[in-house]
C-alpha cells in the first residue's frame, strides 16, 4: 500500500503527528484502518480491536509525548495503529512472524513500548508503579497513561489496582476507558452494566467518581475533536483522572462490525484459514465442544466456567444448549477457579475452560480452594504447548510445571480427537479431586489407536523383539514418535512409543516398563523442570529401578513463530527426535 503524505508524515513518529493539521487527521485515520485490514488478513491477528482505537490512538499520540510520557496498553493486542505511529510501519508485513513484529507491545521492539501487557488488567498497576517513582523522583511534569480496554475492567486486579491509584489524590494519571462494550463477545457483569447507564446518562451514580477519581466523558472515541478537548483536560489534571471513550470494535470495516460473535477479534492468516488449509480433521477445540454438549445432555450436574472466552474455549455450543448450567464470571480467572469450588462444593461438577497460559495467574486457587478441599473441579486447558504466533506470553508451557505438585492432581494429555473425548469423560468421573485435560491449538491429528495397554498408558508402536528405547510421548507429540520410531527401526534400532494419557500421576506400570532400556526418554511441550520428565525421574527414584531418564522439552520463553517450526527448533518433531534418540544411544555405550 502506497501511503499520502499525511500517513507517510505521521509515521514518522510522534513529532510529525502532533504537527499534523486537524483537517488531515481524518485521512489519516482512514488510511491507517485500511493499511490494517490489508495487512492482518494476511498475517493474522487481533483485527477488530484495532480498527476500534484508530482515532483514540493518534489523539493520544497527540496529546502526550510518547516515550517521555508512557502509554501502557491493557490489553496489548488493540496497539497496532500504536506500532505504526511509533515508527514500525516498514516492519508491519511481518506482524506475529517469526523473527517480526510482536502483536503485542514488545520492549525489544521500541522505546515507545513499555510493557509486553498481553495479558489483562495489569495495566493500572504497571501505571501506580510508574506514577509512584515519577512522583518520588520529582519528575512532576511526566504523564502516565493506561489504556484499558476490551474487557479489561472485568478482571479483579484492576480493580486491586484502582483501590491505590484512587487514593492517591496528587498523583497525576491518565486512565483512558476504551470501552467498546466487548472482550472477546460482549462484556458481562454489574461493572458491564453500569458502564451502559454511563454511556446512555441513565447512571445513577458513578464508581469512579465515588472512588475519588476524576472523571471525563463519556466521550466518543472516534470524534478527534472530542478526543482533543478530553486529552487536553485530562493532561492538565494534577490528579488520577478517567477518561471514558466510546468506540466500536471493528469500526470502518462492515465485515467486523456486523460479525455479533466476536467482531473479528482475531483472525487467522488467509493461507492457513479453514478454507485454504485442506486439514480435514476437527480443531481439538470444536472436538471438546461436541463432546460438551453430548455428556450435557446426559449429565445435569456438570456445568460450565470460563473466564470471558466462551467462543474461543468452545463453550458456546455448551452455552446454547444449557444456558442455565454456562457461567462467563468476565476476565477473572482466580474468581472463576474459586466460583468453581463452590459449584462443586453444592455437589456440581464444573467445568472451567481456560487457556492453559492463563491459568497460571489462578494457581494458587488451583492449590488452596479446589485441591485443598479434594473437590470435583475439572478443567479444560486450551492453548496449551507451543501456539505459535502470540509469542512467549501466550504459549502455554508452564501448566504441567506448575500443577503437577499440587496434590490429588490428575492431568490428562490426549493424543487425538478420541482420546479428547475419552479421557474428558475420565475427568469427569473421578469425584476426589481437581483434573485437567490440555490440548494444544489447531486441527486433531489423525487417530492413533493403541497396540495395548500399559496400565492407564497405551502403547502405540512397537516392534518385534525385546529391549531397546523407551520413547514416552505426551498428547500431540505422539504422532512425531511414532514417525522417528518407524524411522530407527528402518536403522535397526529398536524404539517402543508409549503415551502415558496421564501426565500426573505417573503409572507405575511405565516405570516398570523401563526397566533394561538401552534409554528412557520422554518428550513434552512445555517447560522441562518440573514437567513430565522429572514426574517419571521421581517415579522411578520412588521405586528404585535405577532408570536413567533424558527429557526433551523446552526451557525458556519461547518467540513467536509456527507451531510446527517452533517444535523443530527444539528437536520436539520427528527428526528432531531422531537425533536425540541416537545421541543418548551414544551416551548409553
Amino acid at each position: 500500500m502506497t501511503a499520502s503524505p499525511a500517513t507517510q508524515a505521521a509515521l514518522l513518529g510522534h513529532v510529525a503527528v502532533s504537527e499534523l493539521p486537524p483537517e488531515k487527521l481524518v485521512q489519516l485515520a482512514d488510511e491507517i484502518r485500511q493499511r490494517l485490514i490489508s495487512s492482518v488478513t494476511i498475517t493474522g491477528g487481533h483485527l477488530g480491536p484495532n480498527l476500534g482505537v484508530v482515532e483514540l490512538t493518534i489523539a493520544l499520540h497527540r496529546a502526550f509525548r510518547s516515550p517521555y510520557d508512557p502509554i501502557v496498553w491493557d490489553t496489548g493486542h488493540q496497539a497496532y495503529t500504536h506500532k505504526l505511529l511509533t515508527g514500525r510501519d516498514d516492519a508491519f508485513g511481518s506482524l506475529r512472524q517469526r523473527h517480526g513484529l510482536s502483536g503485542y507491545p514488545s520492549r525489544r521492539e521500541s522505546e515507545h513500548d513499555l510493557v509486553e501487557n498481553s495479558h489483562a488488567s495489569t495495566a493500572l498497576s504497571y501505571a501506580d508503579g510508574l506514577a509512584k517513582a515519577f512522583a518520588l523522583s520529582g519528575r512532576h511534569d511526566r504523564r502516565v497513561v493506561a489504556v484499558v480496554g476490551d474487557g479489561s475492567l472485568t478482571g479483579g486486579m484492576a480493580w486491586e489496582a484502582l483501590n491505590n491509584v484512587a487514593e492517591a489524590s496528587d498523583r497525576p494519571l491518565v486512565i483512558v476507558l476504551n470501552d467498546n462494550a466487548r472482550s472477546y463477545a460482549p462484556t458481562v457483569g454489574a461493572i458491564a452494566r453500569h458502564l451502559a447507564q454511563l454511556r446512555a446518562g441513565t447512571a445513577t451514580g458513578n464508581v469512579f467518581q465515588d472512588l475519588g477519581l476524576a472523571y471525563i466523558g463519556p466521550v466518543d472515541g472516534h470524534d478527534f475533536d472530542c478526543l482533543s478537548t478530553a486529552f487536553a483536560q485530562a493532561r492538565q489534571s494534577r490528579r488520577p483522572v478517567v477518561v471514558h471513550c466510546v468506540t466500536r470494535k471493528g469500526a470502518g470495516y462492515p465485515a467486523a462490525e456486523i460479525d455479533e460473535a466476536d467482531r473479528l477479534h482475531t483472525i487467522p492468516p488467509l493461507s492457513t484459514s479453514p478454507s485454504f488449509s485442506g486439514q480435514a480433521e476437527p480443531s481439538w477445540t470444536s472436538v471438546f465442544a461436541d463432546e460438551m454438549v453430548r455428556i450435557g445432555a446426559q449429565r445435569p450436574d456438570v456445568v460450565a466456567v470460563t473466564a470471558a472466552m466462551l467462543l474461543p474455549t468452545g463453550l458456546g455450543s455448551f452455552a446454547e444448549a444449557f444456558p442455565d448450567r454456562t457461567y462467563d464470571v468476565g476476565i477473572a480467572e482466580q474468581h472463576a477457579v474459586t466460583s468453581a469450588a463452590g459449584l462443586a462444593m453444592a455437589g456440581l461438577h464444573p467445568v472451567v475452560a481456560i487457556y492453559a497460559g492463563f491459568l497460571n495467574r489462578a494457581f494458587d486457587q488451583v492449590l488452596m480452594d479446589v485441591a485443598l478441599h479434594h473437590l470435583p473441579v475439572t478443567f479444560v486447558l486450551d492453548r496449551a504447548g507451543i501456539t505459535g504466533p502470540d509469542g512467549p506470553s501466550h504459549h502455554g508451557i508452564w501448566d504441567l510445571s506448575l500443577l503437577a505438585p499440587v496434590p490429588g492432581i490428575r492431568i490428562a494429555v490426549p493424543r487425538d480427537g478420541a482420546e479428547l473425548r475419552s479421557l474428558l469423560n475420565e475427568c469427569l468421573t473421578w469425584d476426589h479431586g481437581p483434573t485437567i485435560v490440555r490440548f494444544p491449538r489447531g486441527n486433531t491429528p489423525l487417530h492413533v489407536p493403541a497396540v495395548r495397554r500399559l496400565g492407564t498408558a497405551e502403547v502405540v508402536f512397537e516392534p518385534p523383539g525385546d529391549g531397546g528405547v523407551l520413547l514416552l510421548a505426551l498428547g500431540p507429540l505422539v504422532p512425531a514418535a511414532i514417525l522417528a520410531a518407524e524411522q530407527l527401526s528402518r536403522s535397526g534400532v529398536r524404539v517402543t512409543v508409549v503415551d502415558p494419557r496421564w501426565a500426573t500421576p505417573v503409572d507405575p506400570a511405565i516405570v516398570q516398563c523401563g526397566a533394561g532400556r538401552s534409554a528412557v526418554v520422554t518428550i513434552e511441550d512445555g517447560v522441562v523442570v518440573g514437567g513430565f520428565g522429572d514426574a517419571v525421574a521421581r517415579a522411578s527414584r520412588a521405586s528404585h529401578n535405577g532408570l536413567q531418564v533424558l527429557s526433551v522439552g523446552l526451557d525458556d520463553f519461547i518467540p513467536a513463530g509456527d507451531r510446527e517450526e517452533l517444535l523443530a527448533e527444539h528437536e520436539l518433531d520427528s527428526a528432531g527426535i531422531v537425533e536425540v534418540i541416537q545421541d543418548a544411544i551414544k551416551a548409553a555405550r
